[in-house]
Protein backbone atom coordinates (compact mmCIF):
# COMPACT_ATOMS: atom_id res chain seq x y z
CA UNK A 1 0.00 0.00 0.00
CA UNK A 2 1.33 3.38 -0.69
CA UNK A 3 2.42 5.70 2.18
CA UNK A 4 1.24 9.05 2.60
CA UNK A 5 4.37 10.22 2.45
CA UNK A 6 4.98 8.95 -1.10
CA UNK A 7 1.16 10.03 -1.84
CA UNK A 8 2.78 13.60 -1.05
CA UNK A 9 5.97 13.05 -2.81
CA UNK A 10 3.85 12.22 -5.50
CA UNK A 11 1.78 15.64 -5.51
CA UNK A 12 5.29 17.20 -5.21
CA UNK A 13 6.57 16.00 -8.23
CA UNK A 14 3.31 17.06 -10.35
CA UNK A 15 3.87 20.45 -9.42
CA UNK A 16 1.37 20.00 -6.54
CA UNK A 17 2.54 20.21 -3.01
CA UNK A 18 0.23 18.74 0.23
CA UNK A 19 0.16 22.19 2.08
CA UNK A 20 -0.45 21.53 6.16
CA UNK A 21 0.21 24.80 6.90
CA UNK A 22 -0.01 28.03 4.79
CA UNK A 23 3.28 30.13 4.44
CA UNK A 24 3.07 33.82 2.85
CA UNK A 25 2.54 33.76 -0.27
CA UNK A 26 5.19 36.18 -1.00
CA UNK A 27 2.76 38.03 -3.91
CA UNK A 28 0.31 41.12 -4.33
CA UNK A 29 -1.30 42.87 -7.34
CA UNK A 30 0.60 45.33 -9.33
CA UNK A 31 0.27 48.53 -6.89
CA UNK A 32 1.99 45.97 -4.07
CA UNK A 33 -1.60 45.60 -1.99
CA UNK A 34 -2.20 41.84 -1.22
CA UNK A 35 -5.89 42.15 -0.94
CA UNK A 36 -8.88 44.17 -2.65
CA UNK A 37 -12.75 44.34 -2.10
CA UNK A 38 -15.35 43.13 -4.68
CA UNK A 39 -18.59 43.86 -4.12
CA UNK A 40 -20.88 41.56 -5.68
CA UNK A 41 -24.70 41.13 -6.45
CA UNK A 42 -24.37 44.45 -8.29
CA UNK A 43 -27.74 44.23 -10.49
CA UNK A 44 -27.68 47.43 -12.45
CA UNK A 45 -26.81 51.40 -12.12
CA UNK A 46 -29.01 52.19 -9.47
CA UNK A 47 -27.12 49.77 -7.22
CA UNK A 48 -23.71 50.75 -8.39
CA UNK A 49 -24.64 54.33 -7.81
CA UNK A 50 -25.94 53.22 -4.03
CA UNK A 51 -22.26 50.90 -3.82
CA UNK A 52 -20.24 53.75 -4.96
CA UNK A 53 -22.35 56.43 -2.19
CA UNK A 54 -21.49 54.24 0.68
CA UNK A 55 -18.12 53.45 -0.25
CA UNK A 56 -17.85 57.15 -0.49
CA UNK A 57 -19.11 57.38 2.94
CA UNK A 58 -17.06 54.49 4.65
CA UNK A 59 -13.61 55.02 3.58
CA UNK A 60 -13.86 51.61 2.01
CA UNK A 61 -11.60 51.60 -1.71
CA UNK A 62 -14.25 48.99 -3.70
CA UNK A 63 -11.89 47.83 -6.55
CA UNK A 64 -14.61 45.35 -8.40
CA UNK A 65 -18.46 45.23 -8.51
CA UNK A 66 -19.89 42.14 -10.11
CA UNK A 67 -23.38 40.96 -11.31
CA UNK A 68 -25.15 37.92 -10.93
CA UNK A 69 -28.39 38.12 -12.82
CA UNK A 70 -27.09 38.09 -16.57
CA UNK A 71 -26.03 40.92 -19.22
CA UNK A 72 -29.35 39.75 -20.91
CA UNK A 73 -31.28 41.28 -17.86
CA UNK A 74 -30.00 44.71 -18.65
CA UNK A 75 -30.63 47.48 -21.46
CA UNK A 76 -28.20 48.85 -23.83
CA UNK A 77 -28.75 52.23 -21.21
CA UNK A 78 -28.42 50.63 -18.21
CA UNK A 79 -25.25 48.61 -19.48
CA UNK A 80 -23.73 52.10 -20.72
CA UNK A 81 -24.61 53.84 -17.43
CA UNK A 82 -22.88 51.07 -15.71
CA UNK A 83 -19.56 51.37 -17.93
CA UNK A 84 -19.34 55.13 -17.34
CA UNK A 85 -19.56 54.96 -13.64
CA UNK A 86 -16.87 52.46 -13.55
CA UNK A 87 -14.26 54.88 -16.01
CA UNK A 88 -15.35 57.73 -14.29
CA UNK A 89 -14.28 55.85 -10.71
CA UNK A 90 -11.58 53.45 -11.71
CA UNK A 91 -13.97 50.55 -10.62
CA UNK A 92 -13.89 47.04 -12.58
CA UNK A 93 -17.78 46.57 -13.60
CA UNK A 94 -17.97 42.97 -13.64
CA UNK A 95 -21.16 41.17 -16.11
CA UNK A 96 -22.79 37.41 -15.43
CA UNK A 97 -23.05 35.67 -18.97
CA UNK A 98 -26.21 34.34 -19.22
CA UNK A 99 -28.78 32.15 -19.96
CA UNK A 100 -27.28 29.32 -17.50
CA UNK A 101 -29.18 25.95 -16.59
CA UNK A 102 -30.92 26.58 -13.54
CA UNK A 103 -33.15 29.11 -15.43
CA UNK A 104 -33.73 26.54 -18.63
CA UNK A 105 -36.04 23.67 -19.34
CA UNK A 106 -34.12 20.85 -17.97
CA UNK A 107 -34.21 19.22 -14.50
CA UNK A 108 -30.72 18.38 -13.55
CA UNK A 109 -30.18 22.27 -12.09
CA UNK A 110 -33.58 22.31 -9.90
CA UNK A 111 -31.92 19.33 -8.21
CA UNK A 112 -28.18 20.60 -7.72
CA UNK A 113 -26.63 23.54 -7.83
CA UNK A 114 -23.82 22.12 -9.22
CA UNK A 115 -24.81 22.20 -12.78
CA UNK A 116 -26.70 25.92 -12.45
CA UNK A 117 -24.48 27.57 -14.11
CA UNK A 118 -23.49 25.26 -17.30
CA UNK A 119 -24.64 26.12 -20.30
CA UNK A 120 -26.83 23.46 -21.95
CA UNK A 121 -26.65 22.42 -25.44
CA UNK A 122 -24.13 24.74 -27.83
CA UNK A 123 -26.96 27.06 -28.37
CA UNK A 124 -26.85 28.48 -25.05
CA UNK A 125 -23.22 28.35 -25.53
CA UNK A 126 -23.97 30.86 -28.26
CA UNK A 127 -26.20 33.01 -26.08
CA UNK A 128 -23.33 33.80 -24.01
CA UNK A 129 -21.08 34.48 -26.89
CA UNK A 130 -23.94 37.23 -27.93
CA UNK A 131 -23.79 38.60 -24.49
CA UNK A 132 -19.90 39.16 -24.03
CA UNK A 133 -20.21 40.41 -27.65
CA UNK A 134 -22.64 42.98 -26.86
CA UNK A 135 -21.08 43.73 -22.79
CA UNK A 136 -17.99 44.68 -24.68
CA UNK A 137 -19.52 46.99 -27.61
CA UNK A 138 -20.43 48.83 -24.80
CA UNK A 139 -17.69 49.24 -22.94
CA UNK A 140 -17.80 46.79 -20.32
CA UNK A 141 -13.99 44.66 -20.14
CA UNK A 142 -14.93 42.11 -17.10
CA UNK A 143 -17.32 39.26 -18.06
CA UNK A 144 -18.38 36.70 -15.08
CA UNK A 145 -17.97 33.01 -17.04
CA UNK A 146 -20.01 30.04 -14.97
CA UNK A 147 -19.09 26.92 -17.70
CA UNK A 148 -15.90 25.57 -18.88
CA UNK A 149 -16.19 25.09 -22.40
CA UNK A 150 -17.77 28.94 -23.02
CA UNK A 151 -14.57 30.04 -20.57
CA UNK A 152 -12.54 28.31 -23.70
CA UNK A 153 -14.36 30.00 -26.33
CA UNK A 154 -14.00 33.12 -24.93
CA UNK A 155 -10.41 32.38 -24.73
CA UNK A 156 -9.71 31.60 -28.16
CA UNK A 157 -12.26 35.10 -29.31
CA UNK A 158 -9.68 36.95 -26.94
CA UNK A 159 -6.69 35.25 -29.44
CA UNK A 160 -8.44 36.37 -32.34
CA UNK A 161 -8.93 39.80 -31.72
CA UNK A 162 -12.58 38.89 -31.70
CA UNK A 163 -12.80 40.22 -28.32
CA UNK A 164 -10.95 42.54 -26.19
CA UNK A 165 -7.30 41.29 -25.19
CA UNK A 166 -7.37 43.00 -21.83
CA UNK A 167 -10.80 41.59 -21.23
CA UNK A 168 -11.24 40.46 -17.82
CA UNK A 169 -12.45 36.64 -17.64
CA UNK A 170 -13.82 35.91 -13.91
CA UNK A 171 -14.75 32.48 -13.00
CA UNK A 172 -17.90 31.79 -10.81
CA UNK A 173 -18.21 30.75 -7.48
CA UNK A 174 -21.11 28.00 -9.34
CA UNK A 175 -17.57 26.36 -11.28
CA UNK A 176 -16.04 24.14 -8.54
CA UNK A 177 -12.46 24.94 -7.93
CA UNK A 178 -11.50 23.90 -5.05
CA UNK A 179 -7.58 22.38 -5.36
CA UNK A 180 -4.63 23.75 -7.38
CA UNK A 181 -4.52 21.16 -10.64
CA UNK A 182 -8.54 22.97 -11.09
CA UNK A 183 -6.95 26.24 -10.33
CA UNK A 184 -4.38 25.68 -13.26
CA UNK A 185 -6.84 24.13 -15.49
CA UNK A 186 -9.20 27.27 -15.52
CA UNK A 187 -6.02 29.40 -16.03
CA UNK A 188 -5.20 27.23 -19.24
CA UNK A 189 -8.31 27.81 -20.25
CA UNK A 190 -8.21 31.30 -20.53
CA UNK A 191 -9.24 32.79 -16.74
CA UNK A 192 -8.24 35.68 -15.73
CA UNK A 193 -9.25 35.46 -11.89
CA UNK A 194 -10.78 32.99 -10.21
CA UNK A 195 -13.62 32.43 -7.59
CA UNK A 196 -12.73 29.46 -5.28
CA UNK A 197 -14.61 27.67 -2.77
CA UNK A 198 -16.30 29.67 -0.08
CA UNK A 199 -15.31 26.66 2.42
CA UNK A 200 -11.71 26.24 1.86
CA UNK A 201 -9.66 26.21 4.55
CA UNK A 202 -6.33 28.65 4.33
CA UNK A 203 -3.62 25.66 3.12
CA UNK A 204 -6.15 24.74 0.55
CA UNK A 205 -5.89 28.25 -0.05
CA UNK A 206 -2.07 28.28 -0.14
CA UNK A 207 -1.84 25.00 -3.00
CA UNK A 208 -4.32 26.76 -5.47
CA UNK A 209 -1.82 30.12 -4.79
CA UNK A 210 0.56 27.52 -5.43
CA UNK A 211 -0.83 26.49 -8.74
CA UNK A 212 -1.51 29.78 -10.13
CA UNK A 213 -0.64 33.53 -9.85
CA UNK A 214 -3.66 34.74 -10.81
CA UNK A 215 -5.87 36.48 -8.40
CA UNK A 216 -8.32 34.29 -6.39
CA UNK A 217 -11.11 35.99 -5.50
CA UNK A 218 -13.26 34.65 -1.62
CA UNK A 219 -16.55 35.08 -0.36
CA UNK A 220 -15.37 36.02 3.09
CA UNK A 221 -19.26 36.66 4.08
CA UNK A 222 -20.89 33.73 2.30
CA UNK A 223 -24.85 33.46 0.87
CA UNK A 224 -27.03 31.14 2.11
CA UNK A 225 -26.73 29.18 -1.15
CA UNK A 226 -23.12 28.91 -1.08
CA UNK A 227 -22.67 27.77 2.94
CA UNK A 228 -23.64 31.00 4.56
CA UNK A 229 -19.80 31.08 6.30
CA UNK A 230 -18.73 34.17 7.73
CA UNK A 231 -14.89 34.04 8.23
CA UNK A 232 -13.97 38.04 8.95
CA UNK A 233 -11.92 37.08 12.12
CA UNK A 234 -9.84 34.78 9.44
CA UNK A 235 -9.41 37.76 6.59
CA UNK A 236 -5.62 38.07 7.37
CA UNK A 237 -4.30 34.79 7.47
CA UNK A 238 -6.49 34.44 4.24
CA UNK A 239 -4.79 37.46 2.71
CA UNK A 240 -1.47 36.18 3.90
CA UNK A 241 -1.78 32.79 2.02
CA UNK A 242 -3.93 33.63 -0.54
CA UNK A 243 -2.62 37.14 -1.93
CA UNK A 244 -3.51 38.86 -4.54
CA UNK A 245 -7.45 37.82 -3.47
CA UNK A 246 -10.40 39.88 -3.87
CA UNK A 247 -12.41 39.48 -1.07
CA UNK A 248 -16.16 39.36 -2.21
CA UNK A 249 -18.76 40.65 0.46
CA UNK A 250 -21.99 38.56 0.45
CA UNK A 251 -24.49 38.39 2.79
CA UNK A 252 -25.88 35.74 5.16
CA UNK A 253 -29.51 35.55 5.42
CA UNK A 254 -30.09 37.70 2.63
CA UNK A 255 -32.73 36.68 0.03
CA UNK A 256 -31.49 35.89 -3.73
CA UNK A 257 -32.22 38.52 -6.08
CA UNK A 258 -31.64 36.67 -9.56
CA UNK A 259 -32.49 38.17 -11.70
CA UNK A 260 -33.17 41.27 -10.50
CA UNK A 261 -35.48 44.02 -11.19
CA UNK A 262 -37.83 46.98 -10.70
CA UNK A 263 -40.24 44.27 -9.27
CA UNK A 264 -37.41 44.07 -5.98
CA UNK A 265 -37.92 47.69 -5.11
CA UNK A 266 -35.01 48.99 -3.23
CA UNK A 267 -34.17 45.59 -1.83
CA UNK A 268 -31.02 45.22 -4.06
CA UNK A 269 -29.64 48.89 -3.38
CA UNK A 270 -30.03 48.36 0.20
CA UNK A 271 -28.24 45.24 0.09
CA UNK A 272 -25.43 46.86 -2.24
CA UNK A 273 -25.01 49.23 1.05
CA UNK A 274 -25.42 46.49 3.59
CA UNK A 275 -22.19 44.80 1.63
CA UNK A 276 -19.94 48.27 1.62
CA UNK A 277 -20.65 48.17 5.23
CA UNK A 278 -19.81 44.67 5.66
CA UNK A 279 -16.77 45.68 3.94
CA UNK A 280 -15.99 48.37 6.21
CA UNK A 281 -16.26 46.34 9.41
CA UNK A 282 -12.99 43.39 7.47
CA UNK A 283 -11.60 46.57 6.87
CA UNK A 284 -11.16 47.77 10.06
CA UNK A 285 -10.05 44.10 11.47
CA UNK A 286 -7.03 43.89 8.97
CA UNK A 287 -5.95 46.99 10.10
CA UNK A 288 -6.05 46.43 13.25
CA UNK A 289 -4.78 42.76 13.61
CA UNK A 290 -1.95 43.34 10.98
CA UNK A 291 -1.28 47.17 10.29
CA UNK A 292 1.27 46.17 8.05
CA UNK A 293 -0.85 44.88 5.29
CA UNK A 294 -0.72 47.30 2.55
CA UNK A 295 -4.01 49.18 1.90
CA UNK A 296 -5.84 48.60 -1.32
CA UNK A 297 -5.72 50.79 -4.14
CA UNK A 298 -7.82 51.13 -7.98
CA UNK A 299 -4.65 50.54 -10.48
CA UNK A 300 -4.29 49.86 -14.32
CA UNK A 301 -4.96 46.06 -14.22
CA UNK A 302 -8.48 46.36 -13.30
CA UNK A 303 -11.11 45.50 -16.38
CA UNK A 304 -12.45 48.97 -16.00
CA UNK A 305 -14.68 49.98 -18.44
CA UNK A 306 -13.71 51.92 -21.73
CA UNK A 307 -15.93 54.03 -23.21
Amino acid sequence: MTSLADLEALMSRLGHPVVRSAAPSGSGFPDGAPYRFEIPSVEGPEVLEAVVAEADRLGVPVARTSQGSGVMMLTDEEITRMARIGAERGIEVNLFLGPRAAWDTGGQAKLTQSVGAAARGNAMVAACLADALRACSLGIRSLLVGDLGTLDVLRELKADGTLPANLVLKTSVLMPLTNGPTAALYERLGATTVNVGTDLTVPHLAEIRAATGLPIDLYLEVPDDQGGFVRFYEAVEIVRAAAPVYLKMGLRNAPNIYPSGGHLGVVPKELGRERVRRAALVQRLIEQLDPALAKPSQTSDLGVPEL
